[in-house]
């Protein structure tokens, strides 16, 4: 073997992990900071949106620590959303008719079933994102679960 071939740097086992955030990735965190900045805005859920805040710089930054965050959010959320409609069924305090929806100018009449139908339909979309194979490639597996370093 000649000195040139001999200097060719070979891969090493982190080229496995992928550089580039993939863009499922980049749209579940724009939903997760726009949610939280609205929610420290209307002032509703003040340390939960921080906590959220904190898991995108998290994830940005490609901790182990993130994706456990992410993972764990996912469910647990699918979880509590699945069960929705059962929590809110109260029926000495049920109203019954459609709900008003206002998205920015827009305001419309939903029916409960289509909302919570909705919420779930996305809920397991970030749980679609959250276990993806290039999702998983994006954080270091090597750091520790120190969500600050």
């Amino acid at each position: 073997m000649s000195e040139q071939e001999s200097a060719i740097p070979t891969p090493k086992a982190d080229a496995a992990v992928s550089s580039r955030l993939p863009k499922r990735l980049i749209a579940l965190l724009l939903v997760y900071v726009v949610a939280s900045v609205s929610g420290l805005v209307a002032k509703q859920g003040v340390l939960f949106c921080l906590l959220t805040l904190l898991m995108v710089i998290a994830i940005i930054g490609r901790q182990k620590a993130a994706l456990i965050m992410l993972r764990g959010y996912t469910i647990v959320q699918l979880g509590l959303i699945s069960m929705l409609p059962v929590i809110m069924y109260d029926p000495g305090n049920l109203v019954v008719g459609p709900t008003t929806v206002h998205l920015g100018e827009w305001q419309g009449k939903l029916p409960d079933y289509v909302i919570f139908i909705a919420l779930i339909i996305l809920s397991l979309l970030q749980v679609w994102v959250a276990f993806d194979k290039k999702v998983k490639a994006w954080f270091k597996p090597k750091l520790n679960l120190n969500i600050m370093s």
